[in-house]
């Protein structure tokens, strides 16, 4: 993946009550893409760990020097960042990116349609991933160009001043100190799907997508297999459903499941072949921090499958209207206790309070 700061800007809402366009006068063509493919990015980590270290060996070593590194905390002013307590020593938040960059040179302003909070307790057992929907209303601090300096869309702060710039606004919205960041490139999502040769999915209720990559597709009800394509259109379709976005989270949540348990299984790690292809897959689609070790990541994640990922959502009130853009309302009063039990790293409490 060629990443760069300037991508195209998305036209799809990711986890919303409901789907507030963005803040522009001048409607955007619609492309279809997969909201939650940034979640692979963690998956990996946990899939090359044990078994996957063993077999990927120095191959793997050397996948690790070559992706691509980016300067996430670049002009991050460390006073102005959240310090982390004596409890939540050990314990590791990254925060998880997804873009475009098949327009990289698209001079529109830049987003990122996936912000999630991936909490690491230190005892390393689990792993709590907490979405931001990406048309927040939150307090943008002002970037070292001097753009933003106010309220806005979360994904603007992306665009005003790139990785740095939304990490210090994420640390101001959550006050919790971000460790590392990953991005992940939409665009890579099919291939990872296609190098595990296909995932099994259950299918809640049949449906015939809307706005498929070619034209509409239909899912009948049940088991089935799934290429990298139809995967990708089962996880982003929305409009097929009376409740839109949330049945499209569940959706990418068994899609994400489904390829954490298919990698994790020994047709994956014990084939050279299989395994080759799936960390080159994921190489061409990720871009990490510069102090972001996989290797050392990726050995303590060893034992993290599907069974103890909780997948969660920043609370939020609804959708509202700020001027003339229409905007995702934070509850800020439920989200400060998730956060605050996230900063001291007490699980059952960031559970309880994203009820």
């Amino acid at each position: 993946m060629q990443y760069r700061q300037e991508y195209a800007e998305p036209e799809t809402q990711f986890i919303a009550a409901q789907q507030p366009p963005e803040p522009t006068k001048k409607a955007r063509p619609r492309r279809p893409r997969w909201q939650k493919v940034a979640l692979i990015t963690f998956v990996v980590l946990a899939l090359l760990g044990g078994g996957g270290m063993i077999a990927g060996g120095l191959y793997f070593r050397s996948i690790n020097s070559g992706i691509e590194r980016v300067d996430a905390f670049d002009g991050v002013p460390e006073a102005d960042r959240p310090q982390v307590g004596e409890n939540a020593k050990g314990a590791m938040n990254i925060m998880i990116l997804g873009s475009d960059s098949r327009d990289p040179d698209s001079e529109s302003g830049s987003r990122t349609d996936t912000i999630i909070v991936a909490h690491l307790p230190k005892d390393r057992s689990s792993a709590q991933l907490i979405s931001i929907p990406r048309d927040t209303w939150v307090s943008v601090p002002k970037s070292s160009s001097g753009r933003g300096g106010k309220d806005a869309k979360i994904n603007a702060s992306f665009a005003w001043g790139g990785v740095p710039l939304l990490v210090q606004t994420v640390e101001k919205f959550t006050g919790v100190r971000i460790d590392h960041v990953t991005i992940v490139d939409f665009s890579g999502f099919k291939e990872i799907v296609d190098a595990l040769g296909g995932i099994t999915v259950d299918v809640e209720k049949g449906f015939t997508t809307l706005y498929a990559l070619n034209g509409s597709r239909t899912f009948n009800a049940g088991r089935q297999k799934m290429d990298g394509a139809a995967a990708l259109d089962y996880a982003r379709e929305r409009h097929a459903f009376a409740d839109g976005d949330f049945a499209r989270i569940r959706h990418q949540q068994q899609v994400i499941k489904a390829i954490l348990d298919k990698a994790a299984s020994g047709g994956t790690l014990a084939n050279p072949a299989k395994l080759n292809s799936f960390v080159k897959a994921m190489a061409d689609a990720v871009a990490v921090d510069k102090k972001l070790n996989l290797i050392d990541l990726a050995s303590e994640m060893r034992d993290l499958r599907s069974g103890n990922m909780t997948f969660l959502t920043c609370p939020v009130k609804g959708t509202g209207t700020m001027g003339t853009e229409s905007v995702v309302l934070a509850d800020k009063e439920k989200a400060a206790k998730v956060f605050d039990a996230v900063r001291d790293d007490n699980v059952p409490g960031i559970l309880s309070a994203a009820k």
